[in-house]
């Protein structure tokens, strides 16, 4: 058995009661921010939520019982600020409350983007960290009001006051991540293989395989219906099983024939020198240099992209399916949940 390379933390190795001296600022009431300023609420932190003064959930944030202040005012009177804003529009933000920031505050972040590439630039005197739930925010809240949690991630980039740890492991264990296991990373690690995971394997690589598979069956005579099930609509099952038990524990659900075409012929659409060299663009920083600049420009590529994604076939086969069957009911309350803000 291969021993893990890294300590895992749980609920014995972290003290919320760290935290109860703190005011902390949660920046954002989108998918993260909510779910973290409401863990954080309930398990007794001081919170304050930090919304512009036109934005939409200032109302949702009230209504669930947390103070509201704009960004600024929030960050001013907090010892800890968390960033849970879009990375896009993180370093205006920052610009916006640097000056509220003293020494011996912290400054956390979910994702460590703007930090690794130098968009954001903390004073000294001020620890930089991250907790970044590995998980959707409202699985963050919905586990955590089934007293379960989601695994999560601390990484300390700066530790001015020599607590930047604890008082991580403190943050981890009030939004419910130490239930389920926490592990210490850098910034570093966490924004390149979250970067390339995005886009080498979970959201490049597997939907542009599901678009190409369902191009090769359709344009091959077979019936638009057939392609989508065969290689989008059983997806899910694969992966939940992968999910449950590995590898192993999907191929020993799937049939041999299943099993022994998968294990000779899945290389064959693996491009190795193309993984290899999205890591190199993520490590070099390229990508974010493009990212960046797409952003300064209006998005003009993102929005092209976009557009052709949504008026592929396999969308409009894939939305008159789903509305035949029950969970179809799960994908409408998908697209409800709440957005970054």
């Amino acid at each position: 058995m291969t021993d893990l390379s890294t300590t895992v933390y749980y609920d014995d190795d972290a003290d919320v009661s760290t935290l109860e001296d703190e005011t902390v600022a949660v920046l954002g009431y989108g998918s993260q921010g909510h779910a973290h300023a409401l863990n954080l609420h309930e398990s007794g932190v001081d919170v304050v939520v930090g919304l512009r003064e036109d934005s939409s959930s200032r109302a949702e944030a009230t209504e669930a019982g947390l103070r509201v202040e704009t960004p600024d005012v929030a960050a001013a009177e907090a010892d800890r600020v968390v960033m849970l804003v879009p990375d896009t529009i993180q370093p205006a933000v920052y610009e916006a409350i640097e000056d509220g920031l003293e020494a011996g505050d912290t400054l956390q972040f979910a994702h460590g983007f703007n930090i690794h590439y130098g968009q954001i630039e903390p004073a000294e005197g001020v620890d930089v960290t991250m907790v970044a739930p590995k998980s959707p925010g409202h699985l963050v809240r919905r586990t955590y009001e089934r007293g379960e949690g989601t695994p999560g991630l601390i990484a300390i980039y700066q530790d001015a006051t020599g607590d930047a740890k604890a008082e991580s492991l403190a943050y981890a264990k009030a939004i419910g991540c130490t239930r389920a296991g926490v592990i210490e990373t850098t910034f570093q690690e966490e924004v390149e293989t979250d970067l390339f995971g995005e886009q080498a394997v979970l959201c490049g690589g597997v939907t542009e395989m599901v678009k190409v598979g369902f191009e090769t069956l359709v344009d091959a005579g077979y019936a638009p219906e057939m392609a989508y099930f065969e290689c989008l609509n059983e997806l899910k099952l694969i992966v939940d099983l992968m999910y449950e038990g590995g590898h192993m524990g999907m191929w020993n659900s799937v049939s041999d024939t299943a099993e022994y075409g998968g294990l000779t012929r899945g290389e064959e659409v693996i491009d190795r020198e193309g993984m290899e060299r999205i890591l190199e663009e993520v490590q070099n920083g390229e990508f974010a240099r493009e990212w960046i600049t797409e952003n300064q420009t209006n998005r003009p590529s993102y929005k092209q992209y976009r557009d052709a994604e949504q008026s592929h076939q396999i969308e409009e086969v894939g939305g008159e399916l789903r509305k035949l069957f029950a969970w179809g009911d799960d994908e409408q309350a998908a697209e409800e949940a709440p957005a970054d803000d």
